[in-house]
């Protein structure tokens, strides 16, 4: 009798633990330090501190770690804090659609578990971290519509995972890094809209499942990229706004799957749009219709 007294004691006490876990005192200070340093007054929707935090808005807590913070378009304002280290279960981190400032710190890279980081459309300005490539459990790496400047880390490429790289609408300059070409996974490369230069000297024919390119408006030259014409898989390619002198690598591309195509050879754009040509003239569409348009608009979630 006492041993079933305690064996159910025993398994209450589990249970009444485990119904009140808590996080450690590490990334709660962090999801604070988040808090305080965005206004987490005048958020949208806000959190009461006082509450666990597994109750919190956009926050989604296993096994007494925060795995996912989702606080898209909810007006935060201010910076991200260093103390965002300590959250080191974290896989999905999701900003994006805010008023967040300052640069994104260091501090990031050491999120080993991380597999979304989506901080686009905010005023985040600086460099993005040259070791970025730590994160190798990265999947999406979506920055667009920021303030970011520098190079593009070459370790970027370390990040192998990566399924989606969107760039778009920096300040960033240099030139491709080499190190793309590792990125295997990659399905959509976007860096329309940034002061990107030089030749591209990377086979973008080893990026096997790419779908979406768009390399549009930087100041790229010599010649096209080579490569492309490997690809069965291409969706969008959109390349004008540079200075390419050459186009004959793009000759011969599968159009099988191709729905948009743009560069600054109108005879290239009428190969690849025909229908299109017939509808708006030897162009192609017009510019509200086209890929890096819709950059600015992705949906927030």
């Amino acid at each position: 009798m006492k041993l079933l007294l305690f064996s159910l004691n025993f398994l209450f006490i589990s249970f009444f633990s485990t119904l009140n876990a808590q996080i450690s005192k590490s990334e709660r200070q962090a999801l604070v330090d988040i808090y305080n340093s965005t206004s987490g007054d005048d958020w949208s929707n806000s959190w009461n501190l006082n509450d666990q935090a597994k109750t919190w808005y956009g926050i989604t807590v296993e096994d007494d770690h925060v795995v996912a913070i989702n606080l898209h378009k909810n007006n935060l304002q201010g910076i991200i804090p260093a103390t965002i280290k300590d959250l080191r279960y974290i896989e999905v981190l999701n900003l994006a659609f805010n008023k967040i400032t300052g640069e994104l710190p260091n501090e990031i890279v050491k999120l080993a578990e991380l597999r979304v980081l989506k901080l686009e459309m905010n005023r985040i300005k600086g460099p993005i971290p040259k070791m970025i490539g730590q994160l190798i459990n990265l999947q999406e790496l979506v920055l667009f519509n920021n303030m970011f400047e520098g190079p593009i880390p070459e370790s970027i490429g370390e990040a192998q995972g990566l399924e989606v790289l969107n760039l778009s609408s920096n300040f960033l300059k240099g030139s491709l890094p080499i190190s793309i070409e590792n990125l295997a996974s990659l399905k959509n490369l976007e860096l329309f809209g940034n002061k990107l230069s030089g030749t591209i000297a990377l086979d973008l024919g080893k990026l096997k499942n790419l779908m979406h390119l768009t390399l549009a408006y930087n100041n790229f030259e010599g010649s096209a990229p080579v490569g492309l014409e490997k690809l069965d898989g291409l969706e969008f390619v959109q390349l004008q706004g540079n200075k390419f002198k050459s186009y004959k690598s793009l000759q011969d591309l599968k159009i099988d799957g191709l729905a948009n195509f743009d560069s600054d050879d109108v005879n290239l754009n009428a190969k690849y749009n025909p229908e299109r040509l017939n509808l708006k003239g030897a162009k192609g569409r017009d510019s509200k219709e086209t890929r890096m348009a819709d950059t600015k608009f992705e949906k927030e979630n």
